[in-house]
């Protein structure tokens, strides 16, 4: 778990592999520092506060991986002097997207069998969880004492390296949730193919996630869509293997073309 951590803190920055994780982590901290006071200005006509912009990305850190709503998103801000209106978020957000630090993770639009409906939210990531870690200002022994934070930033980790490998084959990186509460934290989809993947940090998630995901699949007109190509939970350490109801457990070091 602390090498997962470690890499999730470094990031997949080409200049940060040879650095020590502190180096690395501060190297993070640095940039977000410089978009702040730098590089939103060469995106955004209107004068931008650093210390909003930074505090605005730490609000964003704190709730990566959840739908993306900008009123629980403001009122995560945690400066008492500092307030926010929605629409001033929304214009810090529009810059943090044209810079390319944040992606958004849209949800996935489909044919249902059941008379559930499809919530449309999206979710927000920085393109690089080491990105979020550094928003928080946290730090590898932080991370190990708060799991429920890391399992959050893990998934992060997840959607980045299925994007990677879905851009190259011009797929899209979605997420799905109905009316019925079912949620599935990743959809592949080509233009002929999908896939759909739960992301569990530990061994002990792998259970529900394989049932959510069957229950999932049962819900899909594959009539419409066709049937998955791969229903898999993503896990952070382990082996890989297929389940015998067909499910495909890969640990995260395992993903690739």
């Amino acid at each position: 778990m602390t090498d997962l951590i470690d890499l999730t803190v470094r990031g997949g920055w080409p200049l940060n592999l040879p650095m020590a994780i502190a180096d690395a982590a501060q190297a993070n901290r640095d940039y977000l520092q410089s978009i702040a006071e730098v590089d939103i200005t060469r995106v955004d006509t209107a004068s931008r506060d650093p210390r909003r912009a930074l505090i605005l990305m730490r609000a964003l850190a704190r709730n990566v991986a959840l739908d993306h709503k900008i009123a629980r998103l403001v009122s995560t801000i945690d400066e008492p002097d500092i307030q926010m209106a929605r629409s001033t978020a929304y214009d810090y957000l529009a810059a943090f997207e044209r810079l390319m630090i944040i992606e958004v993770q849209q949800a996935w639009s489909t044919h249902l069998r059941s008379r559930a409906t499809l919530r449309t939210a999206a979710r927000t990531h920085f393109v690089d969880p080491s990105l979020a870690v550094a928003a928080l200002g946290a730090s590898p022994a932080s991370l190990v004492t708060d799991l429920n934070t890391f399992g959050f930033l893990f998934e992060s980790l997840a959607v980045r390296d299925l994007r990677i490998y879905a851009d190259a084959l011009s797929g899209t990186v979605m997420h799905y949730r109905d009316s019925d509460q079912l949620e599935v934290d990743i959809i592949v989809s080509t233009d002929d193919r999908w896939a759909a993947f739960e992301v569990k940090l530990g061994d002990a998630g792998i259970d529900e996630a394989a049932r959510k995901l069957l229950t999932f699949a049962g819900k899909i007109d594959s009539s419409k869509v066709g049937q998955p190509a791969v229903l898999g939970v993503i896990t952070g350490t382990g082996f890989g293997y297929t389940r015998p109801d067909g499910v495909v457990v890969v640990p995260i070091g395992a993903l690739g073309p």
